[in-house]
């Protein structure tokens, strides 16, 4: 075998060794990777209870309910579907009807999606970023352009 034959079997080698490598470690963590998704999504994807997924729009407006065991029921729009949202926990202090969120957690077995945490944005000029570019697709964006 000549050194080129040598050198280009060890870079195969080497390539291949890798390519498994990252493929052992995208199989690894495949249950933990949670994908974005709008109402929209939800709709038209029919994604299967159970499934870990983070949903983002906007809080509509008078859809907030507060119990008294912590737990809080509101819906959350980007202005073509709405999907209801059930959570237990404190929410963030700067949520509120009207404004960008982001929830994480699965779509139970009655169609409602059980959140597990709640992100709010953190001042007045944030959006979350998939939250922003859901609703610039839709036409309904109203804040400055990034």
């Amino acid at each position: 075998m000549t050194r080129k034959q040598r050198r280009l079997t060890m870079i195969g080698t080497a390539g291949a060794v890798l390519a498994v490598a990252l493929g052992l470690v995208l199989f690894a963590l495949n249950d933990q990777i949670v994908f974005f998704q709008s109402p929209t999504d939800i709709a038209q994807k029919q994604i299967p209870q159970g499934q870990r997924i983070r949903l983002g729009g906007l809080v509509e407006d008078g859809s907030v309910e507060r119990f008294d065991d912590a737990r809080v029921r509101f819906r959350v729009t980007d202005t073509e579907n709405v999907i209801a949202v059930s959570y237990k926990g404190i929410l963030p202090d700067l949520f509120r009807e009207g404004q960008g969120v982001v929830t994480e957690g699965v779509i139970g077995p009655n169609g409602e999606f059980v959140a597990d945490s709640v992100l709010a944005k953190h001042d007045e000029n944030y959006m979350p970023k998939e939250v922003a570019e859901a609703l610039k697709d839709k036409g309904h964006w109203q804040g400055e352009e990034q």
